[in-house]
């Protein structure tokens, strides 16, 4: 039935939203329901020739001409959705330093994340900053792309890293919420390597606490280190 597809898409998309990674792209799904759109399409333009021969069953062409193009609309807006969806999805990962990992590797490309997901000390500690996979474990398949989110993600990618160049002294991926307190408790989630601040420096060993000034260790609690206790 026309529609059936879409609907798929939707709950597909529906189900993206709460995961902490971007699944496959539905390459197939997207296919049929373009190829469904023609045929749609083709239906529309079949109801107005024979509206134009035959006036007299005008009201009949009228009732199948609008059910047919709500299908095809309803269509395109599931398509746009979905689209739109994981459009917003890829610019959410990379303002938020999401390193991403490339086709059949458990380590990531170094591109915006790997440059950008660091702690506030200015590198990742013992350099395993890009196997955190980003905001509470987020995670950026590189595989579950299509080749034009591929390219999408490398030109916004670019955008990102040309805006946050004017300001370097401004971490403009920092929690718009202003800190209540100055210094936080956090505890240490997983092992990790040596971090520096500007106060000391601290070892990030499983389990640990410490207390520490929280714009030092805001981009650690993103990635999945730290969690404020």
């Amino acid at each position: 039935m026309f529609g059936d597809n879409a609907n798929k898409l939707v709950v597909e998309a529906r189900r993206a939203v709460q995961l902490k990674e971007l699944p496959l792209h539905q390459h197939s799904l997207v296919k049929e329901i373009v190829d469904e759109i023609a045929l749609l399409n083709k239906d529309v333009e079949y109801l107005n020739d024979e509206q134009a021969v035959d006036p007299a069953d005008n009201r009949v062409h009228q009732c199948q001409l609008f059910v047919t193009h709500l299908c095809l609309r309803r269509n395109k807006r599931c398509l746009l959705a979905y689209q739109k969806l994981r459009a917003d999805k890829i610019a959410e990962f990379l303002w938020l330093n999401v390193d991403p990992i490339e086709t059949g590797a458990n380590a990531p490309n170094g591109g915006a994340g790997a440059a950008g997901g660091l702690g506030r000390a200015g590198f990742a500690p013992g350099g395993l900053g890009a196997t955190a996979g980003g905001s509470g474990g987020m995670r950026l398949a590189l595989a579950n792309l299509s080749n034009p989110e591929h390219e999408y993600y490398k030109q916004y990618q670019d955008l990102v890293l040309d805006f946050k160049s004017e300001f370097s002294d401004i971490d403009l991926c920092g929690d718009l919420v202003p800190p209540t307190d100055i210094l936080i408790d956090v505890r240490v989630l997983k092992n990790g390597g040596e971090v520096q601040t500007e106060y000391g420096v601290f070892n990030l060993i499983k389990d640990s606490q410490f207390y520490v000034r929280k714009l030092d260790v805001d981009r650690l609690i993103q990635q999945g280190y730290l969690e404020e206790i």
